[in-house]
């Protein structure tokens, strides 16, 4: 329809600047008909764009009937050859049959005759057969007009290929690109593609993704706990510098906590563990959490931080149980904590009338069998071994 629009349009400037040429010194000219008693007065200018506007009506008219005789002819069940099947129906067929090698073909056959696509689409089938270099090449050639959609296509190979560095620098100027006019009405699309990306950068390379400016901002919570996960499990072989960062990233992530799921900041704790230097933040948080809900792991980590700094105050720590078991009362976790403190503290008799406790609990069977064993340095190393190993006692280890 635009294609036509445009057609007559052009025609119909061609003909005006040429009558007005033609007219210029002699007029607009007259024409007179008569047929069956039937009189027409006019001019040449009226004749020819009657006649003009007639072609139009015709020429549309047509065009509406063979899109309709079309469209009804793809509603027919019956279908007497691929090739007069709608390119839409022939790639639908090709999909069902799961022919990924014709399915590829056609693909490109049809968008050959793209100027916008063609090259964008030719790395896109050379990226799924990781032909990487090769896509690269075919990027290289496509239309400027498609900047964000080979940008999305290069981030994809550089993060299949490893290039932590060359993907941080494209997802960061895509991140801060304005999006081109004729890709609004898939802005909502394109923001999605461009969070998964992100995400897929920050779980594959956790600690580069310290280094962006659009940290925190552009992934979801699913990904937020991934990323988190993946930072504890590299953690011990992060250099100096990736320490550091991680702990200037918790303070901007500090000032936005309330609005965080209980789960990432439960990570973000054990984050902390590893660094005395932040030992007062880890405890602000643990007690947040704690105030929040009562989670065994969580107490855990804040009683084990609490124990070991280099002169613990055990009378503090000892309130703290205290505030807390009136918070959540009938939990064996505290009166084994207890325990630990009561014995550092002397008060040997609090200790172990704190045993009669909770006699079908795994933690205080421990302690109980611990105390059995007092002065047996050799087994109570082997109960440790066997207390520290089982994931039922110490979940959050990661």
């Amino acid at each position: 329809m635009k294609q036509i629009l445009g057609v007559y349009g052009f025609i119909t400037l061609i003909i005006f600047a040429l009558l007005s040429l033609l007219s210029y010194s002699s007029g607009a000219g007259y024409i007179y008909l008569y047929w069956n008693s039937i009189q027409i007065q006019t001019n040449v200018w009226v004749m020819v764009f009657f006649f003009l506007l007639l072609s139009f009506m015709v020429h549309l008219a047509w065009h509406l009937l063979k899109r309709y005789l079309n469209k009804e002819r793809r509603k027919l069940e019956n279908a007497l050859s691929f090739n007069r099947l709608h390119p839409y129906e022939q790639l639908g067929v090709v999909w069902l049959l799961e022919g990924e090698r014709e399915k590829q073909d056609f693909i490109q056959d049809i968008f050959n005759q793209s100027g916008l696509l063609k090259n964008i689409i030719q790395a896109r089938l050379l990226f799924t057969g990781q032909y990487y270099p090769e896509a690269l090449k075919a990027l290289e050639q496509s239309s400027t007009a498609a900047f964000e959609l080979a940008e999305v296509q290069r981030i994809e190979i550089y993060l299949a290929e490893n290039q932590a560095q060359s993907a941080l620098t494209h997802l960061e100027f895509l991140s801060g690109h304005e999006l081109s006019p004729w890709l609004k009405q898939v802005s909502q699309a394109y923001s999605h593609k461009l969070q998964n990306l992100w995400g897929e950068f920050a779980i594959k390379f956790p600690f580069e993704y310290l280094h962006s400016t659009q940290f925190g901002t552009l992934l979801n919570e699913e990904t937020q706990k991934l990323w988190l996960t993946e930072v504890l499990l590299q953690i011990e072989n992060a250099s100096a510098e990736e320490h550091e960062l991680i702990q200037q990233r918790y303070l901007t992530v500090v000032e936005h906590l309330a609005d965080l799921p209980y789960e990432i900041k439960v990570l973000w704790l054990k984050v902390l563990t590893h660094y005395p230097e932040m030992s007062q933040q880890h405890q602000n948080l643990a007690l947040q959490l704690l105030n929040e809900k009562f989670d065994q792991d969580v107490f855990y980590l804040l009683f084990q931080q609490y124990l070991l700094r280099q002169n613990p105050d055990y009378e503090y720590i000892e309130q703290q149980i205290e505030y807390l078991e009136g918070k959540y009362f009938g939990i064996p976790v505290f009166a084994f904590a207890k325990w630990h403190i009561y014995n550092a503290m002397g008060k040997t008799e609090q200790a172990q009338q704190l045993l009669a406790l909770y006699p079908d609990d795994a933690l205080m069977n421990y302690l109980r069998i611990k105390s059995t064993l007092n002065g047996n340095d050799d087994l109570i190393l082997q109960l440790n071994s066997i207390f520290e190993n089982d994931a039922n006692f110490v979940k959050f280890k990661i």
